[in-house]
């Protein structure tokens, strides 16, 4: 005998059956939406800030007319990413600077945008120390902004970027501010007036003689300054291209790495243009300069390492730079080395001033830093003709094996430690370590380094 049929059951048939009429009719929907409809999502040119592919940056500039003359792209807005850390502004009319208010008056412009000048967008602490500018639009029938009268006009150009976020360490210094400057301004021909934020006096005195081959205006300190400067055309922030280096197919002007060190030695007067295994002239042996540091990765046994180098025959000066070192001597010392050797810090920054096919000797801490050691000054080393080498601190020659017992975690397992974060990285393996270098091992490896030297 058959079972009578629930009431509920047919009610179920129905509903399964709209389901799916739903999802059919949602799956044809989509595709033809795919096929046939347009993009919902607003155009690039509509985006407060748009993420440009690195590469195609290179197509703003077209070179054919006079050197600093730029094309600029109508379609591209004011303000765009030239890379995933720096982002540009670029405008032509009626410019008015208001630094001291952090406000740019800008006709035409079509909205309002926002900026921090400096190339570490990426990185949000860095970013908190740099001052933010206002690009404001006037004089069209909708906007409100009524601008400041002019008190200064220029002729040229301006460029705007600023020295704060981590500017003052030295490899930042290069990385974030002066190579990014060189790209984006060497093809000017010194005809441009730059605007700093966030100057420190020390900073810009320091690289004074640098800007002055990049400029031949004064620098205006822009956050304190009372005039309303005036220009035909400004850029604001520079474009990175990778750490301390450039893409000369991206560079207005198709700059190098090899463009920059010129300027580099015209700059600061160093004679030396390629190092050599017997040194400079009137010597008979290379000069192996030791890099110092006061604080955190500190070499215990610097003396002991200095007297076993000159044992091989190497002419040896240790030098300590801060930021209050003298710029222009000490860039002459490393260019005079043939061997420049430091624990990985900003002091190895100074590689820019060794002489073509010299060696860079990078001692890596202890605790897995070598993508660290690639990324700073290996990488870097290449485009600066730099012969580079490694020294990897064994457990042995680090300070950690007299904090820690020998089976603790942060000894037996860095990459875990890795997994934390910067912060712990930084805590652990930078601050709190020192090398003692075992002196059998520091030699073979003074005498790979002197095998790497070209031969007089």
């Amino acid at each position: 005998m058959k079972q009578p049929r629930s009431r509920q059951e047919p009610r179920r048939m129905g509903n399964a059956a709209m389901v799916v009429t739903m999802l059919i009719s949602l799956c044809i929907l989509t595709y033809i939406k795919a096929r046939y409809c347009s993009n919902p999502f607003p155009k690039a040119a509509e985006l407060e800030v748009v993420e440009i592919d690195e590469d195609y940056d290179s197509t703003r500039y077209k070179l054919d007319g006079p050197i600093g003359e730029e094309d600029f792209d109508p379609t591209r807005p004011t303000c765009y990413n030239t890379s995933k850390r720096s982002e540009r502004c670029a405008a032509v009319g009626d410019i008015r600077v208001d630094g001291n208010h952090s406000l740019i008056y800008i006709s035409p412009l079509s909205k309002e945008w926002k900026t921090k000048p400096y190339a570490r967008r990426h990185d949000p602490v860095a970013m908190d120390e740099v001052r933010e500018f206002t690009l404001l639009p006037f004089g069209g029938a909708n906007d409100t902004a009524v601008p400041p009268l002019c008190t200064r006009n220029h002729s040229v150009p301006g460029f705007l970027f600023s020295n704060g976020g981590f500017a003052g360490n030295l490899y930042h210094d290069y990385t974030d501010v002066l190579v990014p400057l060189f790209t984006s301004t060497h093809h000017f021909d010194g005809e441009v007036q730059f605007m700093i934020s966030g100057i420190k006096d020390w900073w810009v005195d320091k690289f004074t003689p640098l800007f002055r081959q990049l400029s031949r205006y004064d620098i205006i300190d822009v956050d304190n300054d009372q005039e309303v400067h005036c220009f035909p055309r400004i850029f604001i922030g520079a474009t990175f291209h990778r750490a301390m280096g450039i893409d000369p197919t991206r560079s207005p002007g198709a700059e190098t790495v090899a463009d920059f060190k010129r300027l580099l030695r015209r700059t600061f007067r160093l004679e030396r243009a390629v190092a050599s295994r017997t040194g400079a002239p009137r010597r008979d042996r290379p000069r192996l300069l030791i890099i110092s540091r006061k604080s955190s990765r500190r070499f215990l046994n610097e003396r002991a390492m200095a007297h076993a180098a000159a044992m091989a025959k190497f002419d040896v000066r240790i030098a300590e730079p801060d930021n209050h070192t003298d710029m222009p001597n000490f860039a002459r010392l490393v260019n005079s080395a043939d061997v420049m050797m430091g624990v990985h810090g900003a002091g190895l920054t100074n590689m820019v001033f060794l002489p073509s096919r010299a060696v860079l000797i990078q001692v890596v801490p202890f605790g897995g830093l070598e993508w660290l050691s690639r990324v700073t000054f290996k990488d870097p080393a290449r485009d600066y003709d730099v012969n580079y080498m490694e020294y990897n601190v064994s457990i042995d020659e680090s300070s950690l094996r007299d904090l820690y017992p020998k089976d603790h975690f942060y000894l037996k397992h860095p990459y875990d430690v890795h997994k934390k974060g910067w912060d712990a990285i930084k805590t652990v393996y930078l601050d709190k370590q020192n090398v003692r270098l075992n002196l059998t091992r520091f030699t073979k490896t003074l005498e790979q380094a002197r095998d790497l030297l070209p031969s007089p």
